[in-house]
């Protein structure tokens, strides 16, 4: 299968858990992030992410596998495939990424704005 139809599968896939989700969860709490589906259609990796952050997206991760016959089931009823992937739900951190890289450079602009970083530059 090319690598544009995997992708677009990968898209289909995202969005019908994302909806399946939003029945389960109605709170909006939990998103997916990106689905990875393997070549040969086996497995998906589903990358979730939970707007709490840190050890809540590692548990939802978690709860999210137990229920991956539901999902499964979901995808089934909308997406017609022979073989419907095997789930493999992983936590996404990129927002905690994303926060830590964001306080790194609000100290640097904090520090550049008082002109503590600047005469290592003009000595140097």
């Amino acid at each position: 299968m090319s690598g544009h139809n995997i992708e677009r599968l990968s898209e289909d896939i995202k969005r019908e858990i994302s909806a399946a989700i939003r029945v389960v969860n109605p709170s909006g709490i939990v998103s997916v992030t990106r689905c990875e589906l393997t070549g040969d259609l086996s497995y998906c990796k589903v990358y979730v992410s939970s707007y709490e952050g840190g050890e809540n997206t590692v548990k939802t991760a978690k709860e999210l596998k137990n229920s991956a016959g539901f999902f499964k089931r979901q995808i089934n009823s909308r997406i017609k495939m022979r073989k419907i992937p095997e789930l493999i739900f992983l936590p996404d951190n990129s927002l905690d990424y994303y926060e830590k890289i964001n306080g790194i450079i609000n100290e640097l602009s904090d520090a550049a704005a008082k002109g503590d970083g600047d005469e290592h530059y003009r000595n140097g």
